[in-house]
């Protein structure tokens, strides 16, 4: 269990350093420095890097550099459209099942997005933006759904912050607005089509020239 839990810790903080552009494309990246920097032997850090690898954000060439992978827009592209089918499904599932706390946490969440977005708050809004579609992902009760999302998601969060600091935005509220309209009113066909509405507008930003 120890384990487990250093390789998840050393996973995550890797992951977030990553997406948040600390690690940059095309930087070499090396157990040895990052153990000691994150307080953690190497093994967990090894298995961090092999994950990241399977999921994209790295790449490694045996016995020559592990590095962080290029933002290629077709990959992220990729990514949200099988994140944005996964969301629709969720949504499905859902719907039906939510609760007026369920609805509560989605309106808060989304004060907090819209909060962040008007101030600049990268970091802020895509942590809201995240518990708001995760009621959803929750509720649905479906774990491979759950499992996809988690993957994919940071492939993506690395073009939106790279937008957004080129002063473009993150997702509007409105369209959460809608969102969160529909599930209230347990109308499953309009949360799908919202949900699809804002996992496309992910797809058409990945064809944005920077």
């Amino acid at each position: 269990m120890r384990r487990t839990l250093l390789r998840d810790r050393a996973y995550e903080a890797i992951r977030d350093a990553i997406v948040a552009g600390e690690l940059a494309p095309g930087a070499v990246v090396r157990d040895a420095g990052l153990a000691e920097l994150l307080g953690l032997s190497r093994a967990p850090v090894r298995e961090a890097f092999s994950r990241l690898v399977d999921e994209g954000l790295l790449e490694s060439k045996p016995q020559s550099y592990t590095r962080v992978t290029p933002l290629v827009t077709a990959d992220v592209r990729d990514a949200a459209a099988v994140v944005g089918a996964m969301h629709e499904l969720a949504a499905r599932a859902a719907v039906p099942r939510l609760e007026a706390p369920h609805i509560e946490v989605m309106r808060e969440a989304n004060v907090r997005f819209a909060d962040a977005v008007r101030a600049g708050d990268v970091d802020a809004a895509l942590t809201a933006d995240d518990e708001l579609h995760d009621v959803l992902v929750r509720v649905s009760g479906n774990r491979a759904a759950a499992a996809t999302v988690a993957r994919y998601t940071p492939l993506i969060r690395r073009l939106e912050r790279r937008r957004f600091g080129e002063g473009g935005n993150c997702r509007s509220a409105g369209l959460h607005d809608e969102l969160i309209d529909a599930c209230a009113e347990r109308d499953v066909a309009a949360a799908v089509r919202v949900t699809a509405e804002i996992w496309g507008a992910l797809e058409d930003l990945a064809d944005v020239e920077p």
